[in-house]
């Protein structure tokens, strides 16, 4: 009994440790390495407990190699986790957390300021949380809180090349200019010539699923686009409200589908509320 018990410990633990990694790898093909590398060690488990000893040494000097080569592949994945697991934020750890960005106004808005400051080459760089839950510890420094009702001329202000906080980048959250002159973490990707400000866009979207990042060079006016650790560029501003407002359903679609709606005659009352909010936001 003692032993049946110990057994199922170490696979409930072995699941939670396979779920914890599923859960921050968004990559379709990098899935389905770790995938084939959870079956290899299974594999491995199997000859180890059928005393197949030289099938068995074969498969853990496999599982030994592949487990390095996916330590360097997902190694932005793997510090990730341990930021989540060192600072307690398993709401974000297991993907739980809703969507908390649901202002469509907000594209527009940004599209535009971001059309404008391309005119003009004047460089930009802004994040937008839709359901991230950034907080002052993701960043290397928290800038100055604003707290503002998101406009295109408060963008415009913000990085005006003579005020003091056109250095940095501008988080926005639900309709809001929640903080500005904030320093992001870089990106690790030094392959192509990415200047500070796409680093710094593509650090914050790889360590954080559910936020953008728009760009705006300060010397082409090329306005750019990334998303988890991807960068989209050269995009124009009709291209970039197409991109937002696509990211913004499928977050939408993501929430409707963790929503605990009971169907009573196709819809509840709490769901007819939730479905006329959504209708009437803007």
């Amino acid at each position: 009994m003692l032993w049946f018990g110990s057994v199922a410990l170490d696979v409930s633990l072995a699941l939670l440790l396979g779920l914890l990694l599923k859960g921050r790898v968004t990559d379709r093909h990098t899935f389905w390495l770790l995938r084939g590398y959870l079956l290899l060690v299974a594999a491995a488990l199997v000859a180890r407990q059928s005393s197949l000893s030289i099938t068995g040494q074969l498969l853990e000097a496999m599982v030994l190699v592949c487990g390095l080569a996916l330590a360097a592949l997902l190694q932005g994945e793997l510090r990730r986790l341990l930021e989540l697991l060192g600072t307690g934020r398993l709401d974000l750890l297991f993907g739980n957390r809703s969507p908390t960005f649901r202002d469509a106004g907000t594209v527009p808005i940004l599209s535009e300021a971001a059309g404008r400051m391309s005119q003009n080459r004047r460089g930009a760089l802004i994040v937008l949380d839709i359901g991230a839950d950034l907080r002052p510890e993701d960043f290397f420094s928290a800038g100055i809180e604003i707290d503002a009702v998101l406009s295109v001329d408060l963008l415009l202000n913000l990085f005006a090349a003579d005020t003091p906080l056109h250095d940095g980048a501008v988080v926005l959250r639900s309709g809001r200019v929640i903080a500005a002159a904030v320093i992001l973490p870089l990106s690790r990707q030094r392959g192509k010539r990415y200047g500070t400000r796409h680093l710094a866009a593509l650090g914050i979207t790889e360590r954080f699923d559910k936020c953008l990042c728009v760009v705006v060079s300060e010397e082409t006016g090329t306005i750019s686009l990334a998303r988890q650790g991807r960068l989209e560029r050269p995009i124009t501003s009709t291209r970039l409200t197409d991109l937002l407002a696509e990211a913004m359903a499928d977050q939408s679609n993501e929430r409707r589908r963790r929503q605990p709606w009971k169907l009573q005659s196709g819809r509840t009352q709490t769901g007819d509320r939730g479905a006329a909010a959504e209708a009437t936001a803007p």
